[in-house]
């Protein structure tokens, strides 16, 4: 592999958008995250009626991916059947006020934002 290669490989490893941001910005992560704020402990069965778009098996692999980084705790009871909680780490809540802000943007801005798609597809429309 030749340095500039590897340079640019480091630095996609090292990037922190790619690296952490790319994880929390997919499309269940922050719900996940947000749900978990509101009811500090969760069963999995929870989580899916809270979020009833989510299929079974996504809600698993963004719990596991968020477990994996750290935002998220699983406690699991040793008893028939088995018991499972989930609940936010300590960096889970530390990244809470930040998507609490992004939230509180998306409400303020949604209404322009639905004006401006609305606005472009009428150009794109004439394009055509």
């Amino acid at each position: 592999m030749n340095k500039e290669l590897l340079r640019e490989d480091l630095f996609i490893q090292r990037c922190p958008i790619r690296n952490v941001l790319s994880r929390l910005c997919d499309r269940w992560s922050m719900l996940i995250i947000y749900s978990l704020e509101n009811e500090p402990v969760m069963r999995f069965g929870e989580l899916m009626k809270l979020i009833p778009d989510i299929s079974q098996k996504m809600l698993t692999s963004t719990l596991r991916k968020l477990e994996e980084d750290g935002m998220v705790n699983r406690k699991v009871y040793a008893q028939i059947p088995p018991k499972v909680e989930y609940s936010l780490s300590d960096r889970g809540r530390s990244v809470v006020p930040h998507l609490n802000a992004l939230i509180q943007w998306a409400k303020e801005e949604m209404s322009g934002v639905m004006e401006d798609r609305r606005k472009y597809e009428e150009v794109a429309q004439q394009r055509a």
